[in-house]
């Protein structure tokens, strides 16, 4: 019975984890479309909520449990509003 109990206490802690991530990558993934916006009116923008985001990300990723993301940079983002511009 305690090896069914450790299996759950597992699996119900690998679920939040899971959760925190999607809610996490959702607010990334937000910041990265407010930044490209901006970028695209001519506005200044900052990835500073973008990697604050990435970083609470890639401590739960250390857990083993959800993938990492990478650090953007400014010009990443300009580099993609362009790409966006061309299509």
């Amino acid at each position: 019975m305690s090896v069914h109990k450790e299996i759950t206490k597992h699996s119900t802690k690998q679920n939040q984890l899971v959760q925190k991530f999607m809610l996490l990558d959702q607010e990334r993934e937000l910041a990265i479309d407010e930044a490209v916006k901006r970028c695209q009116a001519g506005e200044a923008f900052t990835t500073d909520r973008i990697n604050e985001a990435t970083q609470k990300i890639n401590t739960l990723a250390r857990q083993g449990v959800v993938p990492q993301r990478k650090v953007v940079t400014k010009e990443m983002v300009e580099e993609y509003a362009r790409k966006l511009k061309q299509q």
